[in-house]
């Protein structure tokens, strides 16, 4: 599968658009955006906390 085209976007737009409404679509929006947000800073604190492990481990 190689990358979506504009009318791939096009089409997920309308159907999106026809399912939650116009109305609906910046609330779904924001929460993904924070969704996604916290889910790359649970997922940096889990990385620095293996670098420290390392770094214990290194020093012993």
């Amino acid at each position: 599968m190689g990358p979506m085209g504009m009318g791939s976007l096009f089409l997920i737009v309308f159907v999106a658009l026809l399912i939650f409404g116009p109305s609906k679509l910046p609330q779904l929006g924001k929460a993904a955006g924070n969704t996604l947000r916290e889910f790359k800073n649970a997922t940096k604190g889990l990385a620095d906390d293996d670098e420290k492990t390392e770094k214990k481990e290194e020093t012993k």
